[in-house]
Parts: structure tokens; sequence; C-alpha cells
């Protein structure tokens, strides 16, 4: 029986081919030679790449027998994840592989920042002494904020906190709890930004963190403060930051991560007080090492037929045919929950089955829950292992409850949680239809039924006459178009819910301004991130 072709399409270490072992035939190929990229994936069953590979949509229609794409890595973005998840292929990464080295570098940055290394370095290079043109600044008892708690903020924590630094931060989704056991203090984003001497961004890249670094966050920095951007590229405003560095707002950057990379003809190169690098977060030997032995055991599980912790879009394993066409539901409900649930910290969440698939083995959907859950909130690539893990950081108690009965539906999937200010969320989700369509079926207590899209609206406001014309005339003179509505109340006159489904983004100043208009309790966008 000849054996699965596993496809190595760029330079991984000699421990990745060990870690395969000997049950592969192994294949090599210059994963930017495009013609012979297409040709060697005819055969593959597996692909393993780094970033250079692009396994886009034209790659996985040329590659019949694939079954598993391996990005020895964090990030995705030369993966098309819709594509594969259409054409049945799992996508696996390395989540954690790399966060030791980003902690290490961005220690790295606060310090060469603090004490100008490469400037100085650069100077001695070229035969000038000039000791008092690089007077630095000491880290000891020093403030630095942290934006995202995540494992990346954590372990920098730790290691700063050795230098007698005072570490802040701001995270949403981190309890106080965790914070204090982490020895952290929680505050607000404005509070971190007028308290920090240093301060590094560890979020998520999404629509609502994009530039969430800009010039008004720079007016509130001390004109001594530094900034740190390890993370993704875009968080911070490049033009805002150029700004703010020449005309003395504050005292310098270090970036690793850019817009555009590589950053050609940025400006920012220009500026004196700017150290950058070119994206070595995850540039150690120790860390693709690891990315390649993880994804390396990822392919050898999938291949295998087994489950696959590290699967980004599928579950994959031994799943009954019943409840994998939950997984993907359950996913984007826990976005739906992430997202009406902003307003303060979760400390606990039930995942409830109700109906026929209580009957079945359901653990893979309480995983898939967290997975959707953080998918938008942390700026870690979550997976199905890492998922409990990050709930248990931020002392999230989590809990799986099955109950044969389901009133209304076959099958009906209940997210509820508890918030850190006491206050009760909840969504539900099944599928309908010959065609398994994943609806929304109840948000905190109030049924509905639509289907689940790309940008949903959701509205609590008190219920009286005219709110439907003044929200429908406010996104419809922005040219946003609603697609689909549906309105829910307990009684008349009490409060209403309003869930709608649009065909694109909404402006952050086109919600605030609809909130004011309706007077809404909550309005906030949801983003599904397929």
């Amino acid at each position: 029986m000849p054996k699965p072709i596993v496809l190595i399409a760029e330079e991984l270490s000699p421990a990745t081919v060990d870690a395969l072992g000997p049950d592969f035939d192994v294949r090599s190929v210059d994963g930017t030679d495009r013609p012979a990229l297409l040709a060697a994936l005819k055969d593959a069953n597996a692909i393993l790449v780094r970033s250079a590979t692009q396994v886009d949509a034209e790659a996985i229609a040329a590659a019949p027998q694939l079954q598993v794409i391996a990005r020895a890595g964090v990030g995705l973005d030369n993966v098309d994840i819709k594509s594969a998840t259409t054409a049945g292929v799992m996508v696996v990464n390395a989540p954690t592989s790399n966060i030791i080295s980003a902690a290490e570098l961005t220690v790295g940055h606060i310090l060469s920042l603090a004490r100008h290394i490469p400037a100085a370095h650069n100077a001695l290079a070229q035969g000038q002494w000039k000791r008092s043109a690089y007077t630095g600044t000491e880290l000891y008892e020093k403030t630095v904020g942290i934006i995202g708690l995540g494992r990346i903020g954590a372990l920098i924590t730790a290691r700063l906190q050795a230098f007698g630094v005072s570490v802040i931060a701001y995270d949403p989704y981190i309890t106080s709890a965790r914070a204090q056991q982490l020895g952290v203090t929680p505050v607000s984003l404005d509070e971190l930004l007028a308290q920090s001497d240093f301060i590094s961004i560890h979020m998520p890249r999404t629509p609502e963190t994009v530039g969430m670094i800009s010039t008004e966050q720079f007016a509130k920095m001390k004109k001594t403060a530094y900034v740190v951007n390890v993370a993704r590229g875009g968080l911070i405003d490049e033009d805002a930051l150029f700004t703010a560095l020449s005309d003395g707002e504050i005292a310098g950057a270090g970036l690793d991560v850019f817009v555009t990379e590589p950053p050609v003809d940025s400006p920012l190169l220009s500026l004196p007080n700017v150290i950058v690098t070119p994206h070595l977060g995850a540039s150690t030997d120790e860390a693709q090492e690891k990315a390649g032995v993880s994804v390396a055991k990822s392919v050898r599980l999938a291949l295998a037929g087994e489950l696959v912790p590290d699967a980004v879009n599928v579950a994959g394993g031994i799943i009954d045919p019943y409840v994998r066409p939950g997984i993907p539901l359950v996913e984007k409900l826990g976005q739906v929950f992430s997202g009406i649930a902003h307003s303060s910290p979760l400390t606990s969440v039930d995942v409830e089955v109700h109906g026929e698939l209580a009957a079945y083995d359901v653990s893979v959907l309480k995983l898939a829950a967290l997975k959707g859950i953080f998918t938008n909130v942390v700026s870690e690539t979550v997976s199905y292992v890492n998922a409990p893990l990050l709930a248990e950081q931020r002392g999230i108690t989590v809990r799986q409850l099955t109950d044969a009965v389901s009133d209304e539906y076959r099958n009906v999937i209940t997210l509820r949680g508890a918030l850190a200010d006491g206050t009760q969320v909840s969504v539900s989700g099944t599928l309908t239809g010959t065609k398994q369509i994943e609806k929304i079926v109840e948000i905190n207590g109030y049924g509905v039924e639509i289907p689940i899209a790309q940008h949903h609206i959701v509205m609590i406001y008190t219920d009286r006459p005219g709110i439907v014309a003044v929200y429908g005339a406010e996104f419809g003179d922005a040219g946003i178009n609603i697609a689909g509505m549906q309105i829910a109340r307990h009684e008349a006159g009490g409060q209403a819910l309003s869930v709608l489904t649009v065909d694109s983004p909404v402006p952050d100043g086109l919600l605030a301004s609809v909130r004011d208009k309706i007077a809404a309790d909550v309005m906030v966008e949801i983003d599904i991130t397929e």
C-alpha cells in the first residue's frame, strides 16, 4: 500500500522530518515556484509551509488528494482557510511555537529604546564616541503598560517584573483575579496611556483594533513615553505615529511589524527615535523547531483520522457525523456571544446542548464554543488545544451541560455566561432544514430566528413606536443595506431586541449616533470571522 505523500514546500528544521517518521513519502518543492508547486500538489495528501508559499484557492483546487495544510508558525495569512474548509481540507498551525520568542523580542525592543542601543552601536561603528548623546533611562520603578494580557503579554510581564517595574494592563477580557495572579494592575485604556513610560500592544488584528493607537491616543501619552508593537501590523496608525514622533509627542517607538511588509519607503525608517526589526517575532531556532515539530505531529494525527487539537478550521478526528455540522455553528455562536459580552470580563460560561445531540459525544462543541469566544479578542491564533488554556488563564469557569429535551427545535445549542459585573449573557443557535442553515434563535432571553451572516447589529432599547424608522433611515442614509431583521420583546412598552444582518461593516461613529438617537442600552456590531 503506497505511503501518504507529504509535501514540504519550504525549508524546515531536520527535526520536522524526524517528527513525521518513516510512514510517509516526504517530498520537497520550492513553494515560491508556482508551476512546480501546482504540479507537486497533484498527488499530495499534506503540505507543510512557512510564510512564503501561497496556498490559495488555485493551489487547493490543484490538490484533489489534499487532506491537511500545515503552517509551521502562527500566522495564516498565506493560507486560504475558507477555500480549504469548502474543500474539506484541514488547516493546522503551531499557535504556541513563538510565544517565548515574541515576548523576548518585545523586552529587547524596550531595552533598546531605554538605552539607545542600536543608535549607539551605529555611531561607534562609524568611529564616533558619543556617550553624552545616548544617555538613556532605567527601567527600574518605571510603569509598563501592556495592551492585551494574553499568553505573550503574561510572559512579558513576568520578565519585566525582574527589572523592578510596575506593570499595568488593559484587557477587557481579563478578570481582576487573573490580573492579581499575574501581579498586574488592570486599568482602562486611557489610564494606561496616561500612566505608562513604556507601552507594548498585544491585540489581535480585527476591524475594531486596526488603528486603535492613533492621534487621539498619542495625545494622552507622556512626552517621555515609548511604544512597542511586536504583535500585528496596523494596530498602531503609522501616519499618526510618524507625526507623534516627529512633533515630540512621544519619545520613541519599537516596531517589528508593519501595515505593508517590507515597509518600503516608510517615513518611519528615517526617524532617529524609531527602532525597527523585520518581523522577527518568531525568528529563533527554537521557535522554528517547535513550529515544525508541532505541525508534523498534527499532520500525523490528521492523516491517521484522529482528533487534531491544533486544527484551525475543522476539529477532525473521531467525531460523529451527526455532531460535526454543529462545530462551525457553535464557533460562530461563540463570536456572537463575545460580541454581546464585551462590557465586562467573562467569569463563567456554560455550553448547553439540548435535543437529540445530547445522546452523542459532544465534547468537541465545548472546544468550538471557546474557540469562537476567543477568536476576535486575543492576539494568539485560537485553536481547539489552546482555547481551554485561554479560558483558564482568564479565570473563566467552563462547563458543558446536555439535555435530551428541546421544545422548539430538534437540537439547540446555548452559550450562557456570567460577567464580572453580575450581568448574564446568552445566545442560542440551531441548524434548520435540509441545507442545515445556521441560525441564531435566542439572545439574552429574547426569541429570534435569523440566519447567521457576516455582519450583524444587535440593539436592545425601550420598545416604542418609530424606532425602526429611525435606525432604518440612519443606516440607509449611510449606505448600509439591511439584509435581514428580527425584533423580539417580552411585553409592549418594555425592552425590545433588534438583530439586523447588514451587507457591510458599520463605522463606529454611525453606531454611536444611532445608539444616542434611539437611547439604546446595547448597540454592538458583530463581524463573524470565517
